[in-house]
């Protein structure tokens, strides 16, 4: 009878509140997305991508240097804290869903003076207390849903943690190779510089050049000399570099394929309808504006009675009686409706609206800079491919004019000026060449994280 009369009594409250919550906004419009039919730059026919993409360039340091850093480096290591500390929170948004159950045990001493003196009481009360809250509304079992998405968001980040940090070890290992080039190129044009300044000693010695063109000659070869520890250095911090994101003390690294022999590999296409299904960082903005919505429905639920069931049991020893422990026990049941809050509640329900669209806006804005890093991408591959045969046909060109300044100041026609201009020009496009390979390599490693890296989303 009290069931029947108790239900019917929450009902009507429940019906009387519902009019009392705030009406849940839709998303707004600015989030909506429709994706390019095609790709503004020319694409490669879709196929899938390979999830170790990196072993495409053939180089086995290079996939030693990534594999590990997928293992040691402290970022993955941090995104794989953060999944577990997502995991344990589905654990305790479940444990709302069931009873709570404490045991307590309770002592008493008292002294009082009675007729027939002083007496001394001592009383002991273990008990066991068990409370649990009737998910009438579903409220509880929202937020279990809201926390496991939150978790698929974190399994989500990791993944897009170790795309990043794969593309970073792999673009600067590339790096690190072009700076070995680089200094091979100066060290080439030093050794050059060095036969044209002897050159330039013996025929000021037999008194035909000038003294300023055995100066000049001296400075170009000083300025060669004077980046090779230059680029030294710069090789040094990127090894340290790469150290560092393989979670490893800085150190030598070791080199596999020289710069020349790498070849950058075929990337294969993808259509943009399917983008936002392959990167890891659209699937985390969006679970997590999943998430953000389901917290808001259990925002709008709070303004719902509560139903709270409780009950005890436990025994009463006291030493001063002279019967047996007395066994007491309590049931009760409670329903909490909120009538006035001050606005609390309504802010709260705001705040997570406000928290909804905020989700939504970093979804739109992660979708768009998708789309854009491919964009960018497929661009660069043809259009660095176009610099690097332009650069070939420059070097021959500098090259020949570079033999026939020689020729005519060796032979009297000319001054040293044309020569020196002519070895600058060459020694300035081989350091170009060797930094637009060196970008070409690094876009088509870009690419590959733009697309994905072929990843793959697991099933929880």
């Amino acid at each position: 009878m009290r069931n029947a009369r108790r239900y019917p009594m929450l009902l009507a409250i429940a019906i009387s509140l519902a009019a009392c919550i705030p009406q849940k906004k839709p998303l707004p419009p600015e989030v909506t997305l429709q994706p390019p039919e095609q790709w503004r730059a020319t694409s490669e026919p879709a196929s899938s991508v390979r999830s170790d993409w990196w072993r495409n360039f053939n180089d086995p340091q290079l996939t030693r240097l990534v594999e590990t850093a997928l293992q040691h480096n402290t970022d993955v290591l941090a995104a794989i804290s953060r999944v577990d500390a997502a995991r344990e929170q589905i654990a305790l948004a479940r444990s709302a869903l069931f009873p709570s159950a404490n045991a307590s045990v309770g002592t008493q001493t008292s002294r009082s003076l009675g007729t027939l003196g002083i007496a001394h009481t001592r009383s002991v009360q273990p008990e066991l207390q068990v409370a649990y809250e009737l998910d009438v509304w579903g409220r509880l079992q929202t937020l279990e849903q809201a926390a496991r998405l939150q978790y698929q968001a974190s399994r989500t980040d990791r993944d897009a943690v170790l795309l990043t940090v794969a593309s970073t070890t792999a673009q600067a290992y590339i790096t690190l190779l072009s700076l070995d080039a680089q200094l091979q190129v100066t060290r080439e044009t030093a050794e050059s510089r060095l036969g044209a300044l002897r050159v330039a000693e013996d025929r000021a010695g037999e008194g035909y050049t000038s003294e300023l063109e055995l100066t000049q000659a001296q400075s170009e070869y000083e300025a060669a000399m004077q980046m090779i520890p230059q680029l030294q250095q710069a090789i040094r911090r990127q090894e340290n570099a790469i150290q560092v994101l393989t979670g490893a003390l800085p150190a030598q690294v070791t080199r596999g394929l020289q710069f020349q022999q790498l070849q950058p590999p075929r990337v294969p296409g993808v259509l943009p309808s399917e983008l936002l299904r392959r990167r890891p960082d659209v699937a985390r903005a969006e679970q997590q504006l999943a998430a953000s919505d389901l917290t808001l429905d259990a925002r709008r639920d709070e303004f719902l009675p509560q139903v709270q069931l409780s009950g005890s049991i436990g025994r009463l020893y006291v030493n001063s009686l002279n019967y047996d422990p007395v066994k007491i026990w309590s049931l009760g049941s409670s329903i909490l409706a909120p009538i006035f809050t001050a606005g609390r509640l309504e802010a709260q329900v705001n705040i997570a609206t406000a928290q909804r669209d905020q989700a939504a806006y970093a979804y739109r804005a992660a979708a768009l800079n998708a789309f854009a890093d491919v964009e960018n991408a497929l661009s660069g591959v043809t259009l660095y491919a176009e610099q690097i045969e332009r650069i070939r046909a420059r070097r021959q060109t500098l090259a020949r004019s570079l033999e026939i300044a020689r020729d005519r100041y060796r032979s009297g026609y000319s001054s040293y000026l044309d020569e020196l201009d002519a070895q600058r020009n060459l020694f300035n496009l081989d350091l170009a060449a060797v930094q637009v390979r060196e970008s070409q390599l690094n876009n088509v490693i870009s690419l590959y994280q733009a697309l994905g890296g072929g990843w793959v989303p697991k099933a929880e």
